[in-house]
């Protein structure tokens, strides 16, 4: 039989108690008679804490941790009851004397040969210890009060780990319990969102009873020093004496005439009177009266309300509960609370909102952030985390697909996601954090939500869906003509490279899919004639274009992107005629410019057919005398060939036709010239008169 020993377990459970002990890690802020009261958590790494209570001493004394009295001591803010009675803060200052105490003897002056004895070596592991004692250690910062009995509210920033929020979306949701009844026709548009909160508490002391906000903000804080002596390095000015370092170099002065003298100098101005006795009146003394009497004024007035507890109510009592600094609500904004959501008709399969609505958060607005302020108290043990409820609320949503390829998820290049589609309905931001989808009591997967404003509407992807297949392809083109400039006889047009990207999405289920397709947006382009209910998000560079595919079917979404770029072309083009023609058919058209454009075209209108008939003429010609060329090639080589008289007959009535031929081209392609000169000198004149800055803007299709 095993033998316990009691004397020896005894001692192992004293030894492991007092080691225990060693490790309790103590408050990183502590004053005796100050309990602490609010706790304001941001999304940067700090918070604002706010301690109150009544002092009967002449003198408060804060117990802060080493590595926190520079923040403690960079936002440190007293207010009382009644007006400031603080005179002065002292706290010890830190000096490095490190460098002195591992500086190397000097070295000693040429002489007789001096010995020393050898120094003892340096105990490094003994330095180490005493540098992690020294971060634990607990400084003093002492407030000097200029009397007793003071109803003190002490506010400071310390650090403090970020709150987390995280969602629960349940899809279908018609409403909570008692709620009336929702049209069958638009549940599948509805869904319940729950936010919670969850904050982490390793300030080293419990929370009890503390008023606790969440910040969906983080306003500008860094690491202050103002508990290290900071000396500037000042500039070495030494005597070096009088001895000339180098030669210096002459400057030679050529000959020239006197100058003029000098004018006479100008008159002194004058001096400026004394001023008057009620300017006199302002003086440093008078200004330094009037700070102090504001700084009262603004200390004795009462404080804004935090969440829903009346302004007047609060100033009766003559509570502290609006947070100090950052966390203050300024004068004028608005504090409201969250819609209250009643019970449901029916019980639900999905997890339920809460019965209690008044324990949700109040919702608050202050310099453009949302504030949450939990209504009760809140008690967090030291090294512990809890999880509170922000809010619970009915908001439009769904569940759809969404093709968004993205390299995690090799597959997500031809299979859309399933996604959960919700809209913000609440009136603060909600910040980045996980989110857990539920629909008909089950769960459907988790996603990230990022940070999503009031009235902005989120996809959030959870989930692939393999029984949709898509299928991309892109083809590019220019099209169109519109004038962009006309000026100095130069016409200018633009046009649209267009590109279309086709997505055939097949759906091998049953039921009919409504798709988003995430179109990554082509740089420098714009939508044309985009399906309706199509979102382009210029600041993610991508649009989400809806498609609705039947069950066992394929549909085909083409995006029109198109892009302008201009080009200087010839007045007689077939692009010149588009380009005018466009325009004089255009309501927007400028009247003088159409009426110019209109005469110069009706000379275009003899013009260009001039000139297709003399080109059609000259190219006649040009084959008629190559033809006559070949004609009298074999004439000559059949000259001397008796038996050749029926062919020499045959080749001669050819080329005489031919001759004749160029002499009728030749005079009309003369007269053509004629008429193509006067037309274009005419042309020229017209369109030298037109001046045309400012294109008319594109006609854009709405979605």
């Amino acid at each position: 039989m095993r033998r316990y020993d009691v004397a020896g377990a005894g001692s192992g459970l004293l030894l492991a108690l007092t080691l225990l002990a060693g490790c309790v890690r103590g408050p990183d802020v502590d004053a005796s008679g100050l309990a602490l009261r609010r706790v304001v958590i941001y999304r940067n790494g700090v918070a604002y804490f706010e301690r109150r209570g009544l002092i009967d001493a002449d003198q408060v004394t804060f117990r802060v941790r080493k590595e926190k009295v520079g923040d403690f001591l960079a936002t440190l803010a007293v207010i009382e009851a009644g007006g400031s009675s603080v005179r002065s803060a002292s706290f010890p200052v830190e000096v490095d004397d490190a460098s002195d105490e591992e500086e190397d003897d000097p070295p000693a002056e040429p002489g007789p040969e001096v010995t020393t004895a050898p120094r003892p070596p340096k105990d490094d592991g003994a330095k180490k210890g005493d540098k992690k004692r020294d971060k634990d250690e607990l400084e003093s910062v002492k407030l000097t009060l200029d009397g007793r009995e003071h109803d003190l509210v002490i506010g400071y920033v310390a650090e403090t780990p970020v709150w987390r929020p995280s969602y629960r979306l349940v899809m279908g949701a018609t409403g909570a319990p008692g709620a009336a009844s929702v049209d069958p026709r638009v549940q599948s548009k509805q869904a319940h969102l729950q936010a919670w909160g969850i904050v982490q508490n390793l300030s080293g002391e419990d929370w009890k009873g503390v008023k606790l906000s969440l910040v969906a903000g983080a306003p500008l804080a860094f690491q202050a020093t103002l508990d290290q002596a900071s000396i500037p390095p000042r500039p070495i000015v030494s005597d070096q004496g009088e001895v000339i370092a180098s030669v210096p170099t002459s400057e030679t002065t050529l000959a020239a005439e006197a100058a003029p003298p000098p004018p006479p100098p100008m008159p002194a101005p004058v001096a400026p009177a004394a001023p008057a006795a009620a300017d006199a009146e302002y003086a440093p003394e008078a200004e330094e009266r009037g700070r102090l009497e504001d700084a009262k004024d603004a200390a004795a007035a009462p404080r804004m309300p935090v969440a829903t507890r009346p302004a007047a109510k609060r100033a009766a009592r003559g509570g502290a509960g609006g947070a100090i600094g950052a966390a203050a609500s300024p004068p004028g904004q608005m504090v409201f609370n969250d819609d209250r959501l009643a019970e449901a008709s029916k019980p639900m399969m999905n997890p339920s909102p809460p019965r209690n609505m008044s324990a949700l958060a109040a919702v608050a607005m202050e310099g453009g952030t949302t504030r949450y302020d939990i209504p009760f108290p809140v008690d967090i043990p030291d090294r512990s985390a809890t999880m509170v409820l922000l809010l619970a609320k009915q908001v439009p949503g769904e569940s759809i697909f969404l093709f968004a390829p993205d390299g995690g998820v090799p597959a997500s290049s031809s299979h859309p996601f399933r996604v959960a589609r919700f809209t913000n309905d609440t009136k603060g931001l909600l910040e980045r954090g996980p989110i857990a989808v539920f629909e008909n009591g089950a769960f459907l997967g988790q996603g990230m939500v990022q940070p999503l404003p009031p009235g902005a509407t989120t996809t959030v992807p959870f989930a692939l869906e393999r029984a949709l297949a898509v299928d991309t392809a892109r083809e590019e083109s220019a099209e169109g003509a519109r004038i962009a400039k006309i000026e100095g006889g130069a016409l200018e047009i633009e046009r649209d490279w267009v590109t279309h990207t086709k997505y055939a999405v097949r759906n091998g289920g049953d039921a009919a899919a409504r798709t988003l397709v995430k179109h990554p947006r082509l740089h420098g382009t714009r939508l044309h004639a985009p399906p309706k209910g199509t979102e382009d998000n210029v600041g993610t560079g991508s649009a989400l274009v809806p498609i609705d595919v039947p069950r066992r079917g394929t549909a085909v979404l083409d995006v029109d992107e198109r892009r302008i770029f201009r080009q200087q072309i010839d007045w007689l083009s077939q692009l010149a005629d588009d380009a005018v023609q466009a325009y004089l058919k255009d309501p927007r058209a400028d009247a003088a410019v159409a009426k110019q454009l209109g005469q110069a075209w009706d000379v275009r209108g003899k013009l260009r057919p001039a000139i297709d008939e003399r080109d059609k003429l000259l190219a006649e010609q040009q084959r008629l005398e190559q033809q006559s060329q070949e004609l009298r090639q074999n004439l000559r080589a059949i000259e001397k060939n008796r038996t050749a008289d029926e062919l020499r007959r045959d080749l001669t009535d050819r080329l005489a036709k031919a001759s004749a031929r160029l002499d009728e081209i030749t005079k009309r392609v003369i007269v053509l010239e004629m008429q193509i000169n006067e037309q274009q000198i005419r042309f020229r004149d017209l369109t030298n008169e037109i001046k045309l800055l400012a294109p008319l803007a594109p006609v854009r299709s709405a979605p």
